[in-house]
């Protein structure tokens, strides 16, 4: 299967501790992707590194075949590359449906101003509409973002994401903070995207149940280095693995 996302030997140290030794990863093209390990294990790195916020001390990193390693961050967005953030990202004084408009309109490469025209505005929040129903969210589409739950905040963010036509998606700990009641939502979010099998995702998550009921293969960073990869069922198998860190949780049903 095609790869869409390619490592060689991506390495990044700080203050001469090494955060990520030589990790090389093939993503494939719309397959879903979960990335687990302790705290501390560099997961939240990787993603840093592949959305261009760090730069590899060491390495390269390949975006359908280009060389992306020093592009800035708004170059990988504008090659495909959406990534969200542990804490959420939206602007909370504009409503839901002016958040995606933003975002459609920064993929059209267009800028507002006084005199641009109703019709193509109209058009413009149509679209927004289109990215907000595939969220969830078009019925929260007049609230101001900062009126939002938590987890209606992560919907909003993952629409913008989405409104950026991106292919990639970097989705780091979606269900961070959330009450139980709003986990649902998102799962059931997370699993239209990947039943649609148009776009590529990565997940960083802690929820073991997650990851076996998502994932088509699940990369273990431990210690700053790749421990493993595999299918979830070939991981929860994995001995060293589970001598490493996961234990009974992984295997629990």
């Amino acid at each position: 299967m095609e790869s869409i996302l390619k490592t060689q030997n991506l390495t990044i140290t700080f203050g001469g501790h090494i955060v990520l030794k030589e990790i090389n990863v093939s993503i494939q093209r719309n397959r879903f992707t979960s990335i687990i390990g302790p705290n501390g294990a560099g997961k939240t790195t990787f993603f840093n590194l592949l959305s261009g916020q760090l730069k590899p001390t060491q390495g390269r990193i390949f975006f359908r075949d280009q060389d992306v390693t020093q592009l800035s961050p708004d170059a990988r967005t504008r090659l495909g590359i959406g990534r969200s953030f542990q804490i959420t990202d939206v602007f909370p004084h504009l409503t839901v449906l002016e958040n995606v408009r933003l975002a459609v309109q920064a993929r059209a490469g267009i800028h507002f101003h006084v005199f641009y025209p109703k019709q193509k505005m109209k058009e413009l929040e149509d679209k927004a509409m289109e990215w907000l129903k595939k969220a969830l969210l078009e019925h929260k589409k007049n609230e101001l973002a900062t009126y939002l739950t938590h987890g209606e905040k992560r919907k909003l963010e993952i629409a913008m994401l989405l409104a950026l036509e991106t292919e990639l998606l970097l989705l780091d700990e979606p269900t961070a903070g959330m009450s139980l009641e709003e986990v649902p939502m998102i799962l059931e979010l997370i699993q239209s995207l990947k039943d649609e099998q148009n776009r590529t995702i990565l997940l960083i998550e802690h929820k073991m149940d997650m990851i076996r009921n998502l994932s088509d293969q699940v990369l273990v960073l431990y210690q700053s280095e790749l421990l493993a990869q595999g299918t979830p069922e070939e991981i929860m198998q994995n001995e060293l693995v589970q001598s490493a860190y996961l234990g009974g949780d992984f295997l629990a049903p």
